[in-house]
């Protein structure tokens, strides 16, 4: 799917420029306001809050990912996963279920001077912004997520409250107001959550 988009810097963390469609978008305009299971929605022309929260509290708190390799899941565009490479993580791979997307982490990557796998292996933290919008997606990431951390991954995720959220299996490190597009979220902030895998 051809989407355009331009350079703009990201509303919570100005450091980061990424390759977004405009403010005045919506997710469904980007389709001709059709879903298609065939090809996924274009989720990596935007960035969404938790993505947002995740990049503030890595760029903020550089100690988490410092030295450490990072797996950012469902990267998206790729905004924490560049804040965790900005944040002088050792190695960050970026992985979505959309190779759309990874395309787009690396564009955005590259936008960033900073460099991210596409293979991801054994990391030491794994991040997951904006992943719980959906029963489905809910319950295949919680599945992953406490696999990893039963592996002794450091598990960070980035919610604005989704509704899908399995909050009782976290510990909430940060809280941001994070500017959202209207078009997009049908407010202009979300308070989102930073949390921590118990």
């Amino acid at each position: 799917m051809k989407v355009a988009t331009r350079l703009l810097p990201v509303p919570l963390t100005p450091e980061i420029s990424l390759h977004l469609a405009g403010g005045e978008v919506g997710l469904f305009d980007l389709t001709g306001g059709e879903f298609r299971s065939d090809e996924p929605p274009p989720f990596w022309a935007f960035v969404w809050a938790g993505g947002q929260a995740l990049a503030r509290y890595l760029l903020d708190h550089p100690d988490e990912v410092r030295g450490r390799t990072v797996h950012d899941l469902a990267t998206g565009s790729g905004v924490a996963a560049i804040a965790a490479a900005l944040a002088g993580a050792a190695s960050v791979a970026a992985s979505d279920l959309d190779p759309a997307a990874v395309a787009a982490a690396q564009r955005n990557a590259a936008a960033n001077h900073v460099t991210l796998r596409t293979e991801a292996t054994g990391a030491d933290v794994l991040l997951a912004g904006d992943v719980f919008y959906s029963p489905t997606v809910a319950e295949t990431m919680t599945t992953l997520l406490r696999g990893a951390r039963r592996n002794n991954q450091q598990v960070l995720v980035g919610d604005p409250g989704r509704g899908y959220f399995p909050e009782r299996l976290f510990t909430k490190v940060a809280e941001y107001v994070v500017p959202v597009p209207a078009a997009l979220e049908e407010t202009e902030t979300l308070v989102t959550g930073v949390w921590q895998m118990r």
